[in-house]
């Protein structure tokens, strides 16, 4: 799979691979700052609230809504990223960063000022609406801060600060754990958010609207929305048969939208977007794969704890193995171009998808683990579950990037992060679904929990081997 649409000539001199460094120089730092810090806000909320939601919970009560702070906040996130793309044509890019930060702010002092949990919820769809903002348009700004170059370095940054917040947000929600402390974790991110707001139309560049169309394509995006709003709750929902049913009516209309979308005069998606005969498509399914896969890191400290003995505390640091390895990766891997850009895409899904098949028989047994010699092997399962889709996806955002006509770069960018958000949602979603049916809760106990560890990363290895046979599919023009 070619990453240009437009192969270099005979004898034409490459460049210097460029540094992540450059990204912090003095002419690119402003922008650097304000792009990753819209990503700082998106990452590390998500992790802060994941582990001050149970403390919600204690104090002002609504257990029963509590799988609704992440599904309304997923939701609404993948909205925000659509509205980069649909935004109204006198609202440049500029001054949707300033609208989604100072949108992601009033979310966070809702939350923290909550008295019932009717009321967090509405601030967390108030708070992923303009974290979805703020995810877009860190994709959607590359090429207007950033020389082609360093695109990637760009996005490997971006990863580098999902793999940081994995460590910090749960110490961050850690501190704020015990009474109404809680509001304190939505509170720290207000004063950050409003700065970025403030100096938006100072530090980002103006960029000329280059939208040939303006009107906003409704059927789509209702029947997205739908899609997003039933996978999320999937992956909330313990019923093992309920959970199967969300999932296929969220398939349902995910097919719904994509078969509107081809026939449809005003579109969504960038041209050829849903057709598997252009690389652009290509390029989102192997998004979309690779993330559903990794997904199912959500139930490796369930099975540390249960069948290896490793402390809570351990085992959530242990998981975080899958974010480095990412980081790690992407840093290493970022400067390739050309043919070895191609072929790290596909080693980097190959990679993927072995690792989380090694995992089976890994979590799957039921030994303690007394050191880190027991642990290794998990250890660097994990590391290279992550390590493959840091290998590949600095080069699938610059390949979406170039094959993406000049007027679609908005659209383009905005399915970069609905891809990231569905896939994760999807895939937490299909992962309780063959846990569960794999004997997670029946049988459930060792037994289960065996059968659950093994049954999962087998199948859940699929999507990643799919990426990768899509990644090696020719082009042909």
């Amino acid at each position: 799979m070619s990453l240009n649409p437009k192969p270099d000539p005979a004898g034409t001199v490459k460049p210097p691979a460029a540094s992540v460094f450059r990204l912090f120089s003095p002419a690119l730092l402003p922008g650097t700052l304000m792009l990753g810090g819209g990503v700082t806000l998106f990452a590390v909320e998500t992790y802060v609230t994941a582990t001050v939601a149970p403390s919600i919970v204690r104090d002002i009560g609504g257990l029963e809504l509590f799988a609704w702070v992440t599904t309304l906040y997923v939701a609404s996130a993948v909205l925000g990223s659509q509205f980069v793309a649909l935004r109204p044509r006198a609202l440049g890019l500029r001054g949707v960063y300033t609208v989604g930060a100072l949108v992601f702010s009033a979310g966070s002092l809702v939350c923290g000022l909550a008295p019932a949990m009717t009321v967090v919820l509405l601030g967390r769809t108030v708070q992923g609406l303009g974290a979805g903002m703020l995810s877009g348009l860190a994709y959607a700004f590359i090429r207007h801060v950033y020389p082609e170059p360093l695109w990637r370095k760009a996005s490997t940054l971006y990863a580098a600060i999902w793999g940081v917040a994995t460590f910090l947000g749960p110490t961050a929600g850690g501190l704020f754990a015990d009474g109404s402390d809680w509001r304190y974790g939505f509170h720290i991110l207000l004063p950050p958010a409003l700065l970025m707001a403030a100096f938006a139309g100072r530090l980002l560049p103006r960029v000329a609207d280059e939208r040939q169309d303006g009107r906003t394509p409704m059927a789509q995006i209702g029947l997205l929305l739908g899609a997003v709003l039933l996978v999320s709750t999937a992956g909330t929902e313990g019923r093992g048969g309920l959970k199967a049913m969300l999932l296929v009516a969220s398939l349902v209309l995910f097919a719904a939208m994509l078969v509107l979308e081809r026939r449809a005069a005003t579109r969504l998606l960038p041209q050829g977007a849903v057709l598997l005969s252009q690389p652009i498509a290509r390029l989102y399914l192997i998004m979309f794969g690779l993330i559903v896969t990794v997904s199912s890191d959500v139930y490796i400290p369930y099975f540390l704890q249960t069948l290896h003995g490793v402390a809570p505390l351990a085992s959530g640091y242990l998981v975080a193995l899958v974010a480095l390895g990412w980081t790690l990766t992407a840093f290493f891997t970022g400067t390739l171009n050309g043919r070895r850009a191609v072929m790290a895409i596909s080693v980097g899904c190959a990679l993927e998808a072995g690792a989380t098949l090694a995992l089976a028989p890994i979590l799957g047994g039921a030994d303690p683990w007394e050191g880190a010699l027991d642990m290794a092997p998990a250890i660097l399962a994990m590391l290279a579950m992550g390590g493959g889709v840091g290998l590949c996806w600095a080069h699938l955002v610059a390949g979406v990037l170039k094959w993406a006509g000049e007027a679609e770069q908005d659209k383009a960018s905005a399915a970069i992060a609905t891809m990231q958000s569905l896939g994760g949602a999807f895939g937490a979603a299909l992962s309780g679904v063959i846990a569960n049916s794999a004997g997670l809760v029946d049988p459930g106990g060792i037994a289960g929990s065996q059968a659950a560890a093994h049954g999962l990363f087998l199948l859940m290895a699929l999507p990643g081997a799919v990426a990768c046979l899509v990644s090696l599919v020719p082009n042909r023009r």
